[in-house]
């Protein structure tokens, strides 16, 4: 059971060391809502999300305020909407876009294709319209998910992402190529995962669902300065500890949230997402392991001790911990990833390593202007592969700034932050990316 204990011995995490909820995210089942005549969808869209999350943003608050909680974000994630839209899927777009702004959400996600294994016509129109949808909307974030361990590699997907990246980039260059913040390309994305831009309600999910996710590097961080010079066993038992006591707090709100909106609680994602200010940086919790900086030798071990020890402690405190939990490596969202991508620490190859033991991928990297779209899709496949292989969730969201080089900067503001534009290599790949097809699926993908 959960008690006021809990939340008393969380009081100091709150007021020193940065701990947040960092969102209520609300599913929502749009399969509902389709129609053959795309602006009836539209209408049908914006009606049942207006109805269904007219009370999210106030009971969030409510919840706040009562447990002296700080509930960063309130959101929204829906069904992929390439599963609904029978025509032109930017008038959905749009209708989610007010629906999103008429109940108060900070994101709404899920404007999304799943083509790991090939493309409808929907999803190809889907993916084709989100360089306009990106640049158009204010709250949308988009997803594809181009890759699965027991599909393989959708090479030609791969393809048409690197393409609509750096278009999506062009279209938002007067705001630092914003739009590419919003969008991430998949490997085994998850169907509960409450964090953007990847959030959507998977086929597997019920009509709607409260996940929550919750973060605090700054809590780890502290627990590990009580320990200095400690051998590692003791390291990861303090990071159980640690993540244990969060994710009970995380697992308290979920279920507040639920009882109080009527609507099933799903999980709780326990994911160290940093954030831009002092003290709350996943990088900050491998250097109090010993590293001199993020990125040099060790980094990854360290990593992996990290991801591994928060999971455990998550398992044990909730019997429905899920989503991507684990460690976030975002360049632009964390402090010490900043410092060590400026000095050229942290290098984009380096980050690749890591993300083979983190929750996610390469995320909120800042590329050259000039990168052009085979060598993103040589970032994507590359991250796939690694995902599929490991039979685990990785990711690219990386922002080609327009009219930026390697060493200058680009600035997003709030929780987004700004992050230095890092070098990419120049060696094509070209006829590789052009080959197309689908790479199979690994032989670690039959289990049946």
């Amino acid at each position: 059971m959960i008690n006021t204990q809990d939340i008393l011995q969380t009081m100091q995490m709150i007021r020193e060391e940065h701990f947040d909820i960092r969102t209520i995210t609300l599913g929502i089942n749009l399969l509902p809502c389709a129609s053959e005549d795309v602006k009836r969808t539209a209408e049908r869209v914006y009606d049942k999300i207006t109805k269904t999350a007219e009370h999210l943003v106030r009971t969030g608050e409510d919840i706040e305020k009562e447990f002296g909680i700080p509930i960063v974000n309130k959101r929204i994630a829906v069904t992929p909407v390439s599963m609904i839209a029978q025509g032109d899927p930017v008038p959905i777009a749009f209708a989610l876009d007010r629906a999103a702004k008429q109940v108060g959400v900070n994101f709404l996600g899920g404007y999304t294709a799943l083509m790991q294994k090939g493309a409808t016509d929907s999803d190809e129109r889907l993916i084709q319209s989100i360089p306009q949808v990106m640049s158009e909307t204010d709250l949308i974030c988009s997803s594809v998910n181009i890759a699965s361990t027991r599909a393989g590699i959708n090479m030609n997907a791969v393809r048409e992402m690197g393409h609509i990246i750096r278009r999506t980039a062009e279209l938002t260059r007067d705001r630092d190529s914003l739009g590419c913040a919003k969008l991430v390309v998949f490997a085994n994305a998850v169907e509960d995962n409450p964090f953007m831009a990847g959030a959507f309600v998977g086929p597997g999910e019920p009509e709607t669902v409260i996940n929550v996710g919750v973060s605090g590097p700054g809590v780890v961080k502290n627990a590990l300065e009580q320990i200095k010079g400690e051998p590692f066993d003791v390291v990861a038992e303090t990071i159980k500890r640690t993540a244990f006591k969060i994710t009970r707090v995380g697992q308290l709100v979920a279920r507040e949230a639920s009882s109080r909106l009527n609507i099933p609680f799903g999980i709780v994602d326990l994911s160290l997402a940093p954030t831009p200010a002092r003290g709350d940086s996943v990088a900050q919790i491998l250097e109090e392991m010993g590293l001199e900086s993020v990125g040099g030798p060790g980094t990854t071990a360290a990593l992996a001790l990290l991801n591994d020890a928060v999971k455990k402690g998550g398992v044990m405190a909730s019997n429905h911990v899920g989503g991507l939990s684990g460690a976030f490596i975002p360049v632009s969202e964390d402090a010490g990833m900043i410092k060590a991508a400026a000095s050229g620490k942290l290098s984009l190859e380096k980050l690749e390593a890591m993300t083979a033991v983190c929750s996610v991928g390469l995320d909120m990297i800042a590329i050259p202007g000039d990168t052009d779209a085979v060598t993103i899709s040589g970032i994507i496949a590359d991250e796939a592969a690694i995902g599929i292989i490991n039979q685990k969730t990785t990711a690219v969201r990386v922002i080609p700034a327009i009219g930026k080089q390697a060493g200058d900067t680009v600035n997003f503001g709030g929780l987004l932050g700004h992050a230095p534009v890092m070098p990419v290599s120049r060696v094509s790949c070209e006829s590789f990316i052009a080959r197309g097809g689908r790479i199979p699926a690994p032989l670690n993908s039959l289990k049946n």
